[in-house]
């Protein structure tokens, strides 16, 4: 066994996934470790805001005031994410589009705070959002589109069904269909047992959400995997800690790190000096903010006629998959039938709008173009994607 293989089995941690934002082995036969550190919320949105509803405190992310006047993109993200998933797509929506981008912690999830964490219904989250968009606005709300992924993508169309944001003018939907979705359910908590329970630091967190595939995109993950945790002492969400403390780094080239996980063609072993003995470290420091397995209750609930919802939806809408073979019945009858624009991304994991945010931006760029929502930024000059499989 060589003593790659020895590390990797030492660390636990899946295969690294194939991504092209890795960088290559360079020609002396190793490369510099990928850097893990978080990336802080104010690289990607303007202001953070703390909305108090009837029910709570619920986090808000704002991208800053187009020059011209746009539409509110108000962005929910899925379940055990938080609204940081949507970091990069605002960065790159924002730069091909007149528009703002409004990305919400749901209840029970990142830093908003309600009276009851726990009830998890698609009714109550979609009345938090009606509720913060009131608070927020009142009655003088721009014109708004509901973008959702997976669960969150659930809840824009309940949101949508009942007609309590009299703004709104479009929906989009990102990689959630009935169908698949609850055929998922019945391996949902097996799923979740097989995660880690703790983390180390925030860096070995998001270091899994790359290495077990949740996230492609390491960028993206760098800045959303800190919204998902907290810390076990404080019980406060690690995003409250950044920045870190220059100590608290992991640096790139920190090769001889005896806690480092190795990757492909790093330093062969006879160039690696022995390290000192490494101080105790609390291997229990972090854990995930929501307990997702608590909440099977209400999984089928998101779920349950969800495609005749959708479809009931009176403005334009937008389905973006990650898999032509994730459409069910009722949603392939209705896109033939011209009820929705359709349009598929290979080659991306479910968090699609995370895994590639440019492309997700273009094709909702050329959505809200192609319905006169609004106006092209800049030079205009961007991939406009036709509805397509």
């Amino acid at each position: 066994m060589s003593n790659l293989q020895r590390v990797m089995m030492k660390s636990r941690l899946p295969p690294m996934c194939p991504n092209p934002k890795f960088p290559k082995p360079s020609d002396r036969g190793f490369r510099r470790q990928t850097d893990y550190n978080p990336i802080m919320w104010n690289e990607y949105f303007a202001e953070q805001r703390d909305v108090e509803t009837k029910e709570g405190t619920f986090r808000v992310y704002l991208s800053k005031q187009p020059e011209t006047p746009g539409p509110l993109l108000v962005m929910l993200h899925g379940g055990g994410f938080s609204a940081l998933t949507w970091a990069h797509f605002s960065m790159e929506i924002t730069k091909i589009i007149h528009c703002q981008c409004l990305a919400i912690d749901i209840r029970g999830h990142g830093d908003t705070n309600t009276k009851n964490e726990d009830d998890l219904s698609a009714v109550t989250l979609a009345q938090d959002i009606g509720d913060v968009l009131q608070s927020m606005y009142g009655d003088t709300c721009q014109p708004v589109i509901l973008i959702g992924h997976s669960m969150g993508g659930a809840i824009c169309v309940h949101l949508a069904n009942m007609n309590i944001v009299s703004a709104l003018i479009g929906v989009v939907v990102i990689d959630v269909v009935e169908g698949t979705a609850l055929e998922a359910l019945a391996s949902m908590q097996s799923f979740l047992r097989s995660r880690p329970s703790t983390f180390k630091s925030i860096q070995h967190a998001v270091e899994w959400s790359v290495r077990s595939g949740q996230i492609r995109n390491i960028d993206s993950a760098r800045v959303s995997m800190p919204g998902q945790i907290v810390n076990i002492e404080t019980g406060k969400l690690s995003t409250n800690e950044l920045p870190l403390a220059e100590e608290s780094k992991e640096e790139r080239t920190r090769f001889s790190n005896p806690n480092a996980i190795a990757e492909d063609a790093e330093v062969p072993a006879n160039l690696v000096a022995p390290a000192a003995p490494a101080p105790p470290v609390n291997l229990k420091k972090y854990t995930w903010r929501i307990d997702l397995s608590k909440s099977e209750t209400y999984w089928e609930g998101w779920f349950q006629g969800l495609s005749q919802k959708f479809l009931d939806i009176g403005v334009p809408k937008l389905l973006l998959l990650a898999g032509i073979d994730n459409l069910d019945r009722a949603l392939t009858v209705g896109q033939m039938q011209g009820k929705f624009q359709l349009q598929v991304l290979a080659r991306c994991g479910h968090a699609v709008h995370e895994d590639r945010p440019h492309e997700v931006a273009e094709v909702i760029g050329t959505y809200l173009l192609r319905n006169k929502f609004a106006e092209p930024a800049g030079d205009g000059q961007f991939l406009k994607h036709m509805p397509a499989c």
